[in-house]
């Protein structure tokens, strides 16, 4: 009987958890795939991975950043097995239209946000992987360390080169530079 009660408490906890994350959480995906459907696929993995561990995960200091990482290390699993991603024009921002950025997101409120969706998935995975976490989801440098599974100085020449990558991209500069941290 007991058993069973803390199965529906940890159902319910976990669904709390993906109701109130599900945005962001695709927000990231979307950022890392650059397509709506694959995004939805990295999102609904990782979650199945996370609620077979969810007592564990729940009861840590940061369940969010724990999941992240899961959705990250998935993520750079699939980039490794088809060595290049096929981002097909077009296709890939139909689902953040309807984003309602989060207050402050000046990334967000870019007049070209096709331009720079575009630009970003042209970054390689672990440029693109770093430039979301630091810059799209306002990360520490240690904590995107932690959710990429690498050092701290890999994130900052990771994050650096992706970001000089953006600053190329014409029409593109002023508006990464004015994304707060250069």
């Amino acid at each position: 009987m007991l058993m069973g009660v803390r199965k529906q408490v940890g159902d319910r906890e976990f669904h709390d958890f993906v109701v109130g994350r599900w945005p962001r959480l695709m927000r990231t995906a979307f950022l890392l795939t650059g397509e709506q459907h694959a995004a939805e696929d990295l999102v609904q993995s990782t979650l199945e991975q996370v609620y077979v561990a969810w007592h564990r995960v729940a009861l840590a200091d940061a369940p969010e950043a724990y999941v992240r990482r899961v959705m990250i290390n998935a993520h750079a699993r699939r980039y490794r097995r088809k060595l290049r991603e096929v981002l097909l024009p077009g296709r890939g921002d139909a689902g953040l239209t309807h984003e309602v950025a989060d207050i402050g997101d000046r990334i967000a409120q870019a007049d070209d946000r096709h331009t720079l969706l575009k630009a970003l998935a042209q970054l390689p995975a672990r440029q693109r992987e770093a430039v979301v976490l630091r810059y799209w989801e306002d990360l520490t440098e240690t904590q995107t360390a932690e959710a990429m599974g690498c050092s701290v100085g890999t994130v900052k020449s990771n994050a650096a080169k992706g970001m000089a990558k953006l600053r190329a991209v014409p029409g593109l500069a002023e508006k990464v530079t004015q994304g707060g941290r250069t």
